[in-house]
């Protein structure tokens, strides 16, 4: 499958935007402006939220503290430090169809990047580069109050997939981020985060690279009567 092509020039349909959203996980130098971050956060701001609490909180990094943040965590993570889950993010106890969708889109991924199953130090990399943000030149952390229950982590997921698709109405690709999280205490240190708030994730924000064979594996979805029911009749 080829990326699609970026463009700033053709704006895209709300249906084109969602279909060639992807997890992006090697962008190239190309630069983001200020003002292109802020228009899609401003936008990505429209998200609904339970009586317009608004609970998400954006820190925007690029160029020397993005350097300098990524080149720490990036140690971090390759130095064995494993950090620790601010939330659990994944169940505790995989089952299927979860696990076998899990172990499918990991794979796939290896396998686009000629990383075999027995490569476990090929695959330490590979994660390791989550805290680069896959080289991308702006990286984006996002926090919520402690205090904030699940329906405003609700109203986030809406928040940050508006970010995703507005990002593809400006020719950008992003991928969003859980692993940030393991390393909250530094982040939070690093970039003056009080500790009333907690690290949900990150997201890359850029330009792909159509080149990185990662970019161009399509992850599997699944069928819509698999999860959707159309209920015709109660019982």
């Amino acid at each position: 499958m080829t990326l699609p092509t970026d463009t700033a020039v053709s704006p895209l349909s709300v249906e084109e935007a969602i279909r060639s959203r992807r997890s992006i996980r090697a962008f190239l130098p190309t630069p983001v402006e200020d003002e292109t971050v802020a228009r899609i956060l401003e936008l990505a701001a429209r998200a609904p939220s339970g009586s317009n609490i608004q609970p998400w909180r954006v820190r925007v990094l690029r160029g020397a503290p993005l350097a300098a943040l990524t080149a720490e965590l990036h140690a971090l993570s390759l130095s064995g430090d494993r950090g620790a889950e601010e939330y659990a993010y994944y169940p505790r106890k995989w089952r299927e169809p979860y696990l076998a969708r899990r172990r499918k889109v990991g794979w796939d991924l290896y396998g686009a990047l000629g990383i075999g199953k027995t490569d476990t130090g090929r695959m330490r990399q590979q994660h390791a580069r989550n805290f680069l943000f896959f080289d991308a030149p702006v990286g984006l952390i996002f926090t919520i109050d402690r205090d904030m229950e699940a329906g405003s982590w609700l109203d986030y997921g809406m928040f940050l997939q508006n970010i995703m698709i507005a990002a593809r109405g400006f020719g950008l690709h992003t991928c969003p981020q859980a692993a940030f999280m393991l390393y909250s205490t530094v982040i939070a240190e690093r970039l003056a985060i009080p500790d009333t708030e907690m690290v949900i994730c990150g997201m890359a924000l850029g330009h792909a690279d159509p080149a990185a064979p990662e970019n161009n594996f399509e992850t599997v979805r699944e069928p819509l009567e698999s999860f959707a029911h159309f209920i015709d009749t109660l019982a």
